[in-house]
């Protein structure tokens, strides 16, 4: 699935990310307003360097701006550029396209079978990061 999703990133005019980057760029899409170097860390489980270092490589790529906090200017707050809404809506439309193909080859029996399929594995992410959030 990643190369997949790898491929369709190198072909996609003028985007050159990662399936990291492009994940990274949708949680500051799904977060909004209220993102932050910080709620990315936290979101993608990821090491607040790590973040910093992959959102500045964004940002010279043109795909996030960064600003700091008026409050406090300890706070980086990330917002997607023009580029970066464009990058996350052909990464979800791409989705959109696999799933409607695979969902064609199939038949009604296979598609229910694959959506409760589906619906397991979500809640068994559900509860491991359920699990997670609990650790201290």
């Amino acid at each position: 699935m990643e190369e997949i999703e790898e491929d369709m990133l190198k072909s996609s005019q003028g985007l050159n990310l990662s399936i990291s980057e492009m994940h990274l760029l949708q949680a500051v899409e799904e977060i909004g307003l209220a993102c932050t170097i910080s709620t990315l860390s936290a979101n993608q489980r990821v090491s607040l360097p790590s973040v910093t270092a992959a959102v500045n490589k964004l940002a010279h790529k043109g795909y996030v701006e960064k600003q700091k906090s008026p409050q406090d200017g300890r706070v980086v707050h990330v917002t997607l550029t023009r580029l970066g809404k464009k990058a996350t809506t052909a990464h979800r439309y791409f989705h959109t396209r696999m799933v409607r193909s695979v969902s064609r080859a199939l038949n009604a029996e296979e598609q229910e079978a694959m959506l409760k399929g589906v619906r397991k594995l979500n809640q068994f992410f559900a509860d491991k990061l359920h699990r997670e959030e609990g650790k201290p």
